[in-house]
């Protein structure tokens, strides 16, 4: 569904844009635009003192066994991206499996702000966005996908996630039309 409308409360929320993440290869966009766009995102939502949630992923979901095969990841591997310029006023958001909302205070946090729509973007679209999309629309929040801040690990991912998940979770549209959506507000 395109992008049409967004509520007076509404929160940005970017998804894994962290050191380990975005040092990943990632298809069928390179990191360096996904991040430029979220970027231009949350400077927009800041100026309009309208939320901003960075979302990043420390280890994996608890009671995972097969987490236990892999090899630790550096040590800053979970620190948020320096181009975010996380402020005091943004929410930050630890997450231990795909998607933001479970075993996190992220609802809580989001309704006692009043925020009923939430704007998605970062990586990756099949895991960690997708996964916060489900959740979002499963909670009752208007889901709204920046499908050009964002990318995957594999192109049929992304693709998938655009095609078939992502228009019946909400709408869609680019950077430039939730800024100007934010512009007409």
């Amino acid at each position: 569904m395109p992008l049409t409308t967004l509520d007076p409360k509404t929160a940005l929320v970017v998804i894994d844009l962290q050191k380990g993440v975005v040092a990943l290869p990632t298809a069928p966009h390179p990191a360096q635009p996904v991040i430029q766009r979220s970027v231009e995102l949350a400077d927009a939502f800041r100026r309009r003192g309208l939320p901003v949630v960075l979302v990043n992923v420390d280890s994996g979901a608890p009671g995972r066994t097969e987490q236990a095969k892999r090899a630790a990841p550096p040590p800053d591997w979970a620190d948020l991206i320096p181009q975010l310029g996380q402020q005091p006023q943004d929410r930050l958001v630890t997450k231990r499996s795909w998607g933001a909302f479970l075993h996190t205070d992220l609802d809580a946090q989001l309704k006692n702000l009043g925020v009923t729509q939430i704007v998605l973007c970062g990586i990756a679209t099949s895991i960690g966005v997708e996964s916060t999309a489900r959740q979002a629309y499963e909670l009752g929040y208007n889901v709204t996908l920046a499908v050009d801040a964002m990318t995957d690990l594999h192109a049929d991912a992304h693709q998938n996630s655009l095609a078939r998940i992502f228009p019946r979770l909400g709408e869609t549209g680019s950077t430039r039309d939730v800024l100007d959506l934010l512009e007409r507000a």
